[in-house]
């Protein structure tokens, strides 16, 4: 089943077009709360084989977060075109896998968070060279 799980994306005009871009795409979506943040994604993603984890207890994190599972490539194409349309975009997005469906919701941000920063430094790296 196609599900997109949201973290840290506040009650407010942003989040009603989110749930919009989901509906028009009949996907599933759900928030993420603080505590189920020691739950492997693939159990929160509602995999098969996924137990649950801890009560999380660890640091939190504020960063806005927007994780896919299921999607087909067109649904996900859609949602990314359908989120930049209604000016609701999330910086960091990833789509459950193989690998990080064993992750923790932290373990991903701190990926995602990674690689976020080394994109931007490169982007900026290469806007100095063409001045």
């Amino acid at each position: 089943m196609a599900l997109v799980l949201l973290y840290n994306i506040p009650e407010g005009e942003k989040l009603r077009r989110i749930r919009v871009a989901l509906l028009r795409l009949g996907l599933a979506s759900r928030h993420v709360a603080y505590p189920e943040y020691g739950h492997p994604l693939g159990y929160l993603a509602g995999l098969e084989g996924f137990e649950p984890g801890e009560e999380y207890r660890g640091e939190d994190f504020s960063a806005e977060m927007l994780i896919m599972s299921g999607l087909s490539s067109r649904q996900f194409s859609a949602l990314v075109d359908a989120l930049r349309a209604s000016r609701a975009t999330v910086a960091l997005k990833a789509v459950v896998t193989e690998t990080n469906a064993r992750w923790t919701s932290p373990e991903l941000y701190r990926a995602l968070q990674e690689e976020h920063d080394t994109m931007r430094e490169l982007l900026a790296a290469k806007g100095k060279k063409k001045k």
